[in-house]
């Protein structure tokens, strides 16, 4: 329980990282933890949970207690920032609390991350949180979605290619998305590619026979976006040509 909610992190290095920031749009913007999306009374039904069942393991004071066991502050924001309600709602249900998890009912989980979200400052509303209306509302700062944390584990898609000077880029690739798995996405075979490009770092073998390919990659995140490069834990070459 306490490595699930463990960030990694990574040395920022130097490295040449192309990074086009996504265009917001009002449907992105339409639904988010700023619309409040819990009810006061059901984050306090929630903190009585939190008080019986985690309370021993975990701390909701804002960067209080040990590093990898607080729910808020930073260490929420590093952990969920561009993820979802409904991800951050599956996470609770299926890892806490600890060594009994799952044991909760659905509305007592639903609470909990009604608690959890309004002890990292995210405003109440007037309908209370379950697991049908926390589908797709977005974990973002105030001011807009941006891009995942340095430090996230993500999985990226794109074209192998030999770096100038050394080393290997990732071109054409696609926008960081969190990784849920150590396997390639089922989907990443025919993933539409996108227009970054990434310095990949910390490579255990070298990728000469992968040049050309398409290449699903996992790794942390090197600078928010990894604008610095990817610090590489797996490969897995989709095809041998990159369409």
């Amino acid at each position: 329980m306490r490595r699930a909610w463990q960030v990694l992190t990574a040395a920022v290095l130097a490295g040449a990282v192309t990074i086009t920031l996504p265009e917001v749009t009002a449907a992105q913007q339409a639904k988010s933890v700023w619309d409040g999306v819990y009810t006061e009374q059901q984050a306090a039904s929630g903190a009585i949970t939190f008080s019986a069942s985690c309370a021993r393991c975990h701390s909701s004071e804002p960067n209080g207690g040990e590093e990898g066991k607080r729910l808020a502050g930073d260490h929420f924001w590093q952990s969920f920032r561009e993820s979802t309600v409904d991800a951050l709602l599956d996470f609770v249900s299926r890892n806490m609390p600890n060594g009994a998890p799952g044991t909760l009912s659905a509305s007592a989980y639903a609470d909990v991350v009604a608690f959890i979200l309004s002890r990292n400052g995210l405003p109440a509303g007037s309908t209370e949180l379950t697991r049908d209306s926390a589908a797709g509302v977005q974990i973002i700062a105030k001011t807009g979605p941006g891009e995942l944390p340095n430090g996230t584990l993500v999985r990226v898609v794109g074209c192998v290619a030999r770096k100038e000077g050394g080393g290997w880029i990732l071109n054409r690739a696609t926008a960081p998305a969190r990784a849920q798995n150590p396997d390639a996405g089922a989907d990443d075979a025919a993933r539409p590619l996108g227009d970054r490009s990434y310095t990949l770092m910390y490579l255990i073998a070298p990728l000469d026979r992968n040049v050309g390919h398409r290449m699903s990659v996992r790794g942390l995140l090197m600078g928010d976006g990894g604008r610095d490069g990817i610090n590489v834990s797996g490969t897995q070459s989709l095809s041998e040509s990159c369409k």
